[in-house]
């Protein structure tokens, strides 16, 4: 498995319940792109029409020797997932405060997939808690550090 690209404000903005690996349509030129890491998921998600998953938003830079092959670089574009799995979700994300955000794209042999994570937002206060966390655990390794090299 080859990491692509990231999410990390998925990571910030939500708490990540359920994760789900789906197959993305592309077309020839964006699969070339992708393979040079040129894609970016920020303020991307997932929708759920008709029975379909589609991924919005999400930036796919042109090929650069792809002349009049290229598409649209924020086009939406179909996920695979079975039919289990799109029931489970539209079921899950239309209670309130649940959203598909998408969290990393990455090469699964010669496929290219995405990992979608079924997502409830933060509050500001939850941000806040976490980012003191953070800040707390690297204060303490910083300690641990100290006290190693001694």
């Amino acid at each position: 498995m080859k990491i692509i690209a990231t999410n990390k404000k998925a990571f910030h903005d939500y708490f990540v319940e359920d994760t789900y690996e789906a197959g993305i349509v592309l077309v020839g030129t964006e699969v070339k792109s992708v393979r040079l890491g040129a894609v970016n998921l920020r303020d991307s998600y997932a929708v759920i029409k008709n029975g379909e998953v589609f991924l919005m938003g999400a930036h796919i830079s042109p090929y650069e020797k792809g002349s009049y092959f290229n598409v649209e670089p924020r086009r939406n574009r179909k996920l695979l997932l079975n039919k289990a799995e799109i029931r489970k979700l539209k079921a899950r994300t239309e209670q309130k405060g649940y959203t598909l955000v998408p969290l990393k794209i990455y090469f699964k042999d010669s496929l290219v997939k995405v990992e979608l994570g079924l997502c409830r937002g933060k509050e500001l206060h939850d941000k806040r808690e976490t980012i003191k966390r953070r800040e707390e655990s690297r204060k303490l390794d910083r300690i641990k550090k100290e006290y190693n090299t001694r």
